[in-house]
């Protein structure tokens, strides 16, 4: 029997510059899901809500202002889903739920000791409540903290979706994410969940974006087509030190963020290399965000298991300079992007959460823990219902 719903996934990344919307049909047979996309629109922060978000993560704000932000984020996120909805010719009756990622403004996958507990933390803020209370619908969210509930680091989870999607039955294949942060799912042929390997690279746009942003006084908040990369040489000393990270060389399962690689990184480059424009950055930061992917693929992926193709999503895959570069430093791979598997690469993960929240809503589990450490399976995302559900 065949079970079709509709689900709204939302999502906001590292890149922190708007909420991505996708609504999806899903489809269910066999103890298979099928996806398909029927509308996708992203809406930018406005400019004030942007840079108390920058200011968050760097640490400048206090309790009352992250409270307050909590909300406002709430508005807009609930806003991105009332014109998808709209946009699309759906009601609200028409909706299992709204699965939202939220906006993460700090991200601790390292436990901090506590009265000899170890303790990690995450944090994603975007009420839950005051979007199922505007749009009356059933909604889904804060899911990573279950998954750190479980020892785990909660991230990476877009992995379960891509295993869930992607698998193969003969080929091997490597799902790449190039937002602000770059993460990669290894999907062997014929999987099975336990043999899923995931974990964030290290740096997708987030460098390149903060450079740009800098270099411009705010006019580019990206290099568009990674035209910028092509003005200057790579410094290849400036490089090298930059590959000395520990992060890089840590086994998997790991994640990170812009508690790591973020606009703190970039201005202490700026200061360490006495670079007066950001501009000269640009090429560095994405020859860095290219070797550090490809290093990884290298190093933690193609001794484990064997691989013929990488489908890469995200913004990254707009950026020329990057994806040559890429092809360049493993030739020996096919690269394409989402498209051709029937997924647009900006879309990719809030068509995950849509798929994370519709698990939840069945009640099943939905991280794999061999991508996020946690000891066993859980069922991420807490529930809110409308009033008229209440």
């Amino acid at each position: 029997m065949e079970e079709a719903n509709l689900v709204i996934g939302l999502m906001s990344g590292t890149s922190m510059d708007g909420i991505d919307a996708a609504l999806v049909r899903i489809r269910e047979a066999d103890a298979t899901l099928q996806v398909e996309t029927l509308a996708f629109h992203t809406t930018p922060y406005p400019a004030d809500v942007q840079a108390e978000l920058m200011r968050t993560v760097r640490g400048e704000t206090n309790v009352a202002e992250i409270c307050h932000l909590n909300f406002v984020l709430g508005e807009l996120f609930a806003d991105s889903a009332l014109a998808l909805m709209r946009e699309a010719g759906v009601a609200r009756s028409d909706l299992l739920c709204i699965a939202s990622h939220g906006q993460t403004v700090w991200h601790q996958p390292d436990p901090i000791e506590w009265q000899g507990r170890p303790i990690r933390s995450t944090l994603q803020i975007g009420e839950l409540a005051v979007i199922a209370e505007r749009t009356g619908v059933v909604t889904v969210g804060d899911f990573r903290v279950a998954d750190v509930a479980g020892g785990g680091q909660g991230a990476p989870l877009v992995p379960y979706v891509d295993w869930l999607l992607f698998r193969h039955p003969r080929e091997g294949r490597i799902l790449l994410n190039i937002g602000g942060i770059a993460n990669l799912t290894v999907v062997p042929a014929d999987a099975h969940p336990e043999q899923v390997i995931a974990f964030d690279t290290g740096p997708g746009n987030v460098l390149i974006n903060t450079a740009m942003e800098i270099a411009s006084g705010g006019k580019y908040r990206y290099d568009p087509e990674g035209s910028f990369a092509q003005r200057h040489p790579v410094r290849e000393g400036w490089l090298q030190e930059l590959l000395q990270h520990p992060y890089f060389a840590q086994k998997p399962p790991k994640s990170t963020g812009r508690e790591t690689f973020g606009e703190g990184m970039v201005r202490k480059l700026l200061r360490r290399f006495k670079i007066s424009n950001a501009e000269l950055l640009v090429p560095t930061l994405t020859e860095l965000t290219a070797r550090t992917i490809a290093d990884a693929i290298r190093r933690f992926v193609l001794p484990e298991a064997e691989v013929a193709r990488i489908i890469a999503s995200g913004g990254g895959v707009h950026n020329r300079t990057l994806m040559k570069r890429l092809r360049e430093l493993l030739p020996e791979l096919e690269i394409e992007t989402s498209d051709a598997h029937g997924i647009a690469p900006d879309a990719k993960e809030a068509i995950a959460f849509a798929v994370l929240g519709y698990q939840r809503i069945k009640g099943r589990p939905n991280n794999l823990p061999s991508a996020t450490g946690a000891r066993h399976p859980v069922v991420m995302g807490k529930v809110c219902l409308p009033p008229e559900a209440g």
